[in-house]
């Protein structure tokens, strides 16, 4: 085993949920990721959809025993001294895979190796190992002071909840069963103006239709600045409920910005231009509105990108008009108009 040290640390991350564009629901998951030589140890593996026990929406006494599972406090929950790293992020059932790890000491180190793909009591490293991936010597230091942290903190989980702004009550209401849907709390209406500042902190979004005049927007903004609370403003793009789901995901994204998969998106001159970071599956769906203001989808791509920028064809058919791309990965997305 290699005597080089790796750095260790965590940074908030989301599995980024959805309506699809086939109408099913993808569950929004906020977790703590673990960063590895300053890069998400995820993103080192092939493309998953996963989340690691350190998820926010876990009890607080789980998460703090998963925490001190990670900094061998306790037995490991797995034969052979193996860890969950990355589980299912629907349910906590090995049967669906996932990622796990032996975690051991040498001195005051911390190890993480013999990586494996597992979906029932014993990992078979030849047939489903991570051969590429570890080992990692960490300074034990540096380790327990990271995931202490996790225990010393008192902000609270991520606030999950978004304020919808709008006059199109029917559209509102779809959209808050939407993200309730995949775990989003959701609460309409039409003024802030004497909310107490302690109900305005379970915002984490504030989400404003169309037609909602600057004075409106003014105000609201005013409220939350007014009681110290620092919010995601989310501007509508048009009343289609998955493209203001997706906006409103990509406003509760409070990963790093250097630390997600998928950068850039820009939407223009019959083409859609992509940024990921790592190898992972892209899907790209237009929306566009007709003269009647119905809504067409249209699956444009889905495929593994590597990392770097690509260019995808647009069909002139599905995007003219007033229209709108989403591209989305497992953990981020992102929206744009298409430029006329």
């Amino acid at each position: 085993m290699s005597a080089e040290y790796a750095t260790f640390g965590l940074a908030p991350a989301m599995r980024a949920g959805g309506v699809l564009a086939n109408g099913d629901y993808q569950v929004h998951r906020d977790f703590v990721d673990f960063i590895v030589d300053g890069r998400p140890l995820l993103f080192q593996l092939s493309d998953l959809d996963a989340v690691s026990p350190l998820a926010s929406d876990v009890p607080p006494a789980i998460f703090t025993a998963q925490v001190r599972s990670l900094l061998l406090e306790a037995h490991a929950p797995l034969p052979g001294g193996r860890y969950v790293i990355y589980g299912c992020p629907d349910c906590e059932d090995l049967a669906c895979g996932a990622v796990t790890a032996v975690i051991d000491k040498q001195g005051d180190d911390y190890i993480w190796r013999d990586f494996a793909w597992q979906t029932d009591e014993r990992a078979d490293l030849e047939l489903n190992g991570y051969h590429g991936i570890g080992p990692f010597r960490f300074h034990g230091a540096q380790y327990r002071a990271a995931l202490g942290s996790l225990l010393d903190r008192d902000s609270g989980p991520p606030r999950r909840r978004v304020l919808l702004i709008g006059a199109r009550v029917a559209l509102l209401a779809k959209l808050a069963a939407a993200l309730r849907t995949i775990g989003i709390g959701a609460d309409i209406t039409h003024d802030v103006g004497g909310v107490p500042a302690d109900e305005l902190r379970a915002y984490g979004a504030v989400a404003f239709g169309r037609a909602v005049e600057d004075q409106q927007r003014a105000a609201v903004r005013r409220a939350f600045a007014d009681a110290g609370v620092d919010v995601a403003y989310v501007d509508g793009l048009a009343p289609i409920v998955p493209l203001l789901v997706a906006q409103i995901e990509h406003a509760l994204d409070r990963s790093p910005v250097e630390q997600r998969r998928l950068t850039r998106l820009v939407a223009a001159d019959g083409e859609a231009g992509v940024e990921v970071t790592s190898p992972c599956r892209v899907q790209l769906t237009a929306y566009r509105l007709d003269r009647l203001y119905r809504t067409h989808t249209h699956e444009i791509f889905d495929g593994i990108l590597e990392p770097g920028r690509h260019r995808i064809a647009l069909d002139a058919r599905t995007v003219k008009g007033e229209a709108f791309v989403v591209a989305r990965t497992s953990g981020s997305v992102l929206v744009e108009a298409v430029a006329p």
